[in-house]
């Protein structure tokens, strides 16, 4: 095996070339066509995204968008807003509202295995800590 073999072995996929080489012709060009074509936009088509753009406003609500009780499998990009719903809540310091909300997720998985251990974990300590922050209660 010489130097070369390493170098094209394909390891992070870079190529180099040598510096003396002797065609003197310059490296392929990549790929720009792609780049440009997703970065062209006309004035128009900009002025019409300006105009309809609302940014997203996080306030507290997410988990008024699940629906329960959850299918038999749930989905990573669930799981995220579950959680990322029970978080907004104790952000919002909606303690009450997260322990409610944290403990409704893990009685409806109630160990059919829908949601993994990591999350059901997860979702207990919320609830531990709403509790807590909420006097106990």
């Amino acid at each position: 095996m010489n130097e070369n073999d390493d170098l094209d072995s394909g390891l992070l996929g870079i190529a180099l070339s040598d510096s003396d080489s002797k065609s003197g012709e310059s490296p392929p060009a990549t790929k720009k066509t792609s780049q440009k074509a997703r970065t062209e936009q006309s004035e128009a088509e900009f002025q019409e995204v300006k105009r309809t753009y609302h940014a997203k406003v996080e306030n507290g609500e997410i988990w008024k968008t699940v629906k329960l009780p959850l299918g038999p499998k749930v989905s990573k990009p669930e799981v995220q807003t579950l959680l990322h719903a029970v978080e907004e809540l104790y952000y919002f310091r909606r303690f009450s509202d997260g322990a409610r909300f944290a403990r409704s997720i893990v009685d409806d998985d109630g160990g059919t295995g829908k949601l993994d251990d990591d999350t059901l974990k997860t979702l207990v300590l919320y609830e531990m800590k709403c509790c807590k922050m909420n006097g106990g209660q």
